[in-house]
């Protein structure tokens, strides 16, 4: 039994670490923050980039742009040419009910509260269900999810001149590269 609780208290601890960071740059297999690209044709990719909650607007914008000038390069082209590029807000409120904050502190297992002369215990992780007449019970927060895509051509050769939406592939890796948060770069 004290085994079980040590694992549940592990994976709990992983869940709450990889929600307390900002999506790293990654492919986006498995979930739904990271980069993906769709080839459209032998020089043209929509690519995107998806954050978590955490991740602000800058941040996947440049990501966006990183992943565009590491496909340019990849494919053997030397700039790339945004046709187009959309950048998506996702907003919902998240309400939680009893949070752990509540308490004052963030402990696990049974948690006591007294209102009125009653009392309740719940077995919840940091939650707590029931009346309270000093407390009504809510936690509502704003969560906000960007994503950024854009559909880019890539060019062999320098950028034309006065372009504003032409980018140096080479340069724009070099710049932004200072700035990309990789996963091992989390776990170090």
């Amino acid at each position: 039994m004290r085994t079980l609780s040590l694992l549940t208290l592990a994976t709990a601890g992983l869940i709450l670490t990889a929600c307390a960071t900002a999506t790293p740059y990654q492919a986006a297999e498995d979930s739904y923050s990271g980069y993906s690209e769709q080839r459209i044709e032998s020089n043209r990719y929509r690519v995107s980039f998806s954050g978590n909650s955490i991740t602000d607007l800058d941040t996947v914008e440049n990501y966006l742009l990183y992943r565009a000038a590491e496909l340019t390069r990849q494919s053997g082209f030397d700039h790339f040419i945004i046709a187009d590029r959309n950048t998506e807000k996702k907003e919902r409120l998240r309400n939680s009910r009893g949070f752990a904050s509540r308490y004052g502190t963030s402990r696990f297992g049974y948690r006591g509260h007294y209102g009125f002369g009653w009392s309740y215990f719940s077995p919840h992780f940091g939650y707590a269900y029931g009346y309270d007449p000093f407390f009504d019970g809510y936690d509502i927060r704003q969560i906000t999810r960007y994503t950024a895509t854009a559909e880019i051509a890539m060019y062999r050769g320098a950028k034309p001149a006065n372009h504003e939406k032409a980018y140096q592939a080479a340069e724009v890796l070099k710049e932004l590269g200072a700035k990309i948060v990789r996963p091992e770069d989390i776990a170090n």
